[in-house]
């Protein structure tokens, strides 16, 4: 078989795995393309912070509008932290890092022993001095360790180097950040694997379960404090404190006392409890023509809670507490204490609101069709928030880990000196040329000083005292 070298030459075989490893490489790489994943991160991280997490379809439905609910429910929003684009963007940044920092940075930070042209490095000098070559050499290297420099000799391409490198462990002050950066992207992983928060609400006098760690929680007692302030613009009523008495059952299945209130949490078999909130269940009672309906609530409402209007399309929403009534206007005043309440109630058709309405706390009102709503008492309840992040600890550490890598990196300055001893007999010239990881212009004083010390050192190499560093000469 006759194989035409010429046409091999212009048709040479190519290897395509090796072409996708080199493609692979090239693009995780790129520092845009990591930007671009940590952008597409923070744009789905925002989404989540915007979008209300882990709640029931009919959440969605009730407080977004139609097509926002659908649009989340549809995309999964509503879950996003434990989505496969949320954790494989995640995947992809870690990858880029990993690909990144060993094929960009550790090549660039340390870099391989080699030959240079000394004359050629911007930052470069030469001291001529007197005497045996290998007391010369000696010399340099003893001038060089005494001032905490590491020293390494090699012979390349039958030349004699000295290479003299200081704080060069800081070269990896950026791998250092990469592992802190990977160590709370493990804190964060861990947190959306095994990890939960939630919000909940328990009337004073009952109790409430937590579905994710079955615990009971129940609110003996709740306290809160207004008191006015005068501003400028007015009165202004802002709560000073409020407290929640809690009984609580935990896994040993043990009732304890404990009392919650705002940035004290509470911990529950490492699951913390918050103070987040508090408002006024009513007792509604709904009648027609003075018999009660079965629809009517058997329960103290919450703010957004609602019933039906007997068997028909319509129903009654509780809106808003109004603790106060100017008895001028008819409308809410701004003391929010309940000195002469009444409750905000919003009526529906269907989806749509068809009216809005004040019953004064212990009245009623007409509705119409024979009905009658009364609003009868208040109760507080208590709003918690809570969270079980076992990824907390990992999340420190590797914040610790990424804030020590960035000092290491800004804050220390790793140096290499490139020594080439030239010459014949007892005259002898020193070749220095210096280059950091952060440019030639940060390190002129320094390397002046260190070449000054050298030329003029009596117990390092005696030469020429007079010789003027060669910066920056070609």
């Amino acid at each position: 078989m006759k194989i035409d070298v010429a046409d091999a030459h212009l048709h040479p075989r190519t290897n395509p795995l090796a072409e996708a490893y080199d493609e692979f490489i090239a693009l995780f790489a790129n520092v845009l393309f990591a930007v671009s994943l940590f952008a597409v991160w923070g744009l789905l991280t925002i989404i989540g912070v915007i979008v209300d997490q882990g709640k029931d379809p009919g959440f969605y439905w009730q407080n977004y509008t139609p097509p926002l609910a659908r649009l989340v429910l549809r995309l999964d929003l509503n879950n996003i932290y434990h989505s496969a684009g949320y954790v494989g963007i995640i995947g992809l940044i870690l990858l880029s890092l990993a690909v990144c920092t060993f094929k960009r940075v550790i090549p660039a930070r340390l870099p391989p022993l080699r030959a240079v042209k000394i004359d050629k490095i911007p930052l470069n000098a030469s001291v001529a001095v007197r005497g045996e070559e290998e007391a010369v050499r000696g010399r340099v290297n003893a001038f060089f360790t005494e001032r905490g420099w590491q020293v390494r000799s090699r012979e390349i391409g039958g030349s004699e180097w000295t290479f003299a490198d200081k704080h060069n462990w800081a070269r990896r002050g950026v791998l250092v950040a990469h592992v802190g950066f990977v160590i709370i992207a493990a804190g964060t992983s861990l947190y959306w694997a095994k990890g939960f928060s939630g919000t909940t609400a328990v009337i004073s006098g009952q109790s409430v379960v937590i579905p994710e760690t079955k615990a009971r929680i129940t609110l003996d007692r709740f306290g809160y404090r207004i008191d006015p302030v005068q501003t400028k613009s007015g009165t202004v009523y802002q709560p000073i404190d409020y407290v929640s008495d809690v009984t609580y059952t935990g896994a040993d299945d043990v009732a304890h006392k404990a009392i919650l209130r705002v940035n004290h949490p509470l911990d529950i078999d490492g699951t913390e409890y918050y103070q987040a909130s508090y408002g006024y269940a009513i007792d509604f009672s709904l009648t027609h023509n003075g018999t009660p309906v079965a629809t009517s609530p058997r329960g103290p409402l919450k703010e957004g809670d609602g019933f039906p209007i007997g068997t028909s399309n319509r129903s009654i929403q509780y809106a808003q507490f109004i603790g106060t009534v100017d008895r001028r206007t008819g409308q809410a005043a701004a003391d929010p204490r309940p000195n002469d309440p009444a409750v905000v109630i919003d009526a529906f058709e269907g989806d749509r609101e068809v009216g809005r309405a004040l019953i004064p706390l212990g009245g009623s009102i007409d509705i119409g069709g024979g009905y009658r709503l009364a609003a009868s008492r208040y109760t507080l309840y208590s709003g918690f928030q809570y969270r079980y992040d076992p990824g907390i600890p990992l999340v420190g550490i590797g914040a610790f880990v990424l804030l020590a890598g960035l000092c290491i990196s800004f804050y220390l300055l790793p140096a290499r000196l490139y020594v080439q001893i030239t010459g014949a007999n007892r005259n002898w010239n020193v070749g220095i040329a210096a280059t950091t990881v952060k440019g030639y212009t940060i390190y002129e004083e320094q390397f002046a000083a260190l070449v000054e010390a050298l030329r003029r050192s009596e117990d390092g190499p005696r030469g020429s005292r007079t010789a003027a560093p060669a910066f920056g000469t070609a």
